[in-house]
């Protein structure tokens, strides 16, 4: 019986040696959030612990959000941390939409900070960007081809232009909407389609106000995750006449078909001439050996008696005569020249 009453003893000296640890361990906690009227016990605190979350951290964000009048439970916020979350960033998103006036729950927030997770942005700069807008370049400095969009009127004549774009996060939005590369892409083509709808450059320029009127009346914005609140035309200048160019380069690009097609048909022509000559010289050919025939035809006659000897001397004159003539007239034509 004694020894029973001893380790009774002994047992709760344990528990309260084990208790006392505990409490000294997590009352500095415990004390904080009492005092900032966030209270937490410290059975919360131990499992916490045990969970492997930092329940200071839990603690501290908590008392943020109550002193600035925010109900959230550690459980909220214990739920979050573990699903890979930033608590300290959508309690401050959530401060900062209260003062704002801009209504924001923490499931929400919750959720916009998980979808920031893995890029450069975070809730507490969505909900920053929607109070304070922000201004875009388009195009975008990395994107490098100057620093400016490039556009031809229809009179030819180029365009260089720069904008500077004022959005705000339009929070509702911000989970799944296109992001700032897709607005500048969209302002781009807008400013590219203003552009080149004009009838002249000097359109442009006397209201460059136009392109953004145009570009604004389009919902650029459309399933972003922005707001465009202003397009500003920051800088325009004009580049060359690319009409005339083109035009130029057509011309020649004519020119050089046409000449083929010369090429084409000239030597088409000699071809033709080339065969003429050839049955030039064919049918002289002919006439040579036709003539050939002629002495033994003669002979032919002489032997069947239908032709004379005086016949023949007749045809010898008048062939003498012929060549005497022919040689005369030779003569003639090369004094005269």
């Amino acid at each position: 019986m004694p020894n029973l009453q001893l380790l009774l003893v002994g047992g709760a000296i344990i528990v309260g040696l084990i208790v006392f640890l505990i409490i000294a361990k997590f009352f500095n906690i415990w004390l904080r959030a009492r005092i900032a009227n966030a209270p937490v016990s410290i059975v919360n605190l131990l499992a916490m612990y045990l969970r492997g979350v930092p329940n200071a951290l839990i603690v501290d964000t908590r008392i943020t959000a109550a002193k600035a009048g925010i109900n959230i439970t550690t459980d909220q916020l214990e739920a979050h941390y573990l699903a890979g979350g930033e608590v300290t960033h959508v309690v401050l998103s959530l401060i900062a939409a209260d003062k704002a006036g801009i209504p924001l729950d923490f499931k929400r927030a919750c959720a916009i900070d998980l979808a920031c997770k893995g890029t450069s942005k975070t809730v507490l700069e969505a909900v920053r960007t929607s109070i304070n807008p922000k201004v875009i370049d388009c195009p975008h400095p990395d994107m490098g081809r100057g620093g400016k969009i490039d556009a031809v009127a229809k009179d030819g004549i180029s365009l260089r232009v720069r904008a500077r774009v004022t959005v705000r996060t339009n929070l509702d939005r911000f989970i799944g909407g296109a992001t700032e590369e897709t607005v500048i892409a969209r302002v781009g083509e807008g400013i590219v389609s203003s552009i080149g709808s004009s009838p002249s450059y000097k359109a442009v320029l006397e209201n460059p106000d136009s392109i953004s009127k145009l570009v604004l009346h389009k919902g650029v914005d459309a399933g972003t995750a922005f707001e465009i609140l202003s397009i500003d035309i920051a800088d325009i200048d004009v580049g060359e006449n690319v009409g005339a160019k083109l035009q130029a380069e057509q011309a020649e690009t004519d020119k050089k078909i046409a000449q083929a097609n010369a090429e084409v048909r000239r030597a088409a022509a000699v071809a033709v001439e080339q065969e003429m000559s050839a049955r030039t010289q064919e049918m002289r050919a002919k006439v040579v050996e036709s003539e050939a025939e002629i002495p033994m035809a003669i002979a032919e006659a002489f032997r069947n008696g239908n032709l004379g000897i005086m016949d023949f001397a007749r045809y010898k004159n008048i062939t003498a005569d012929t060549d005497m003539r022919a040689k005369i007239a030779g003569q003639e034509n090369g004094a005269g020249q």
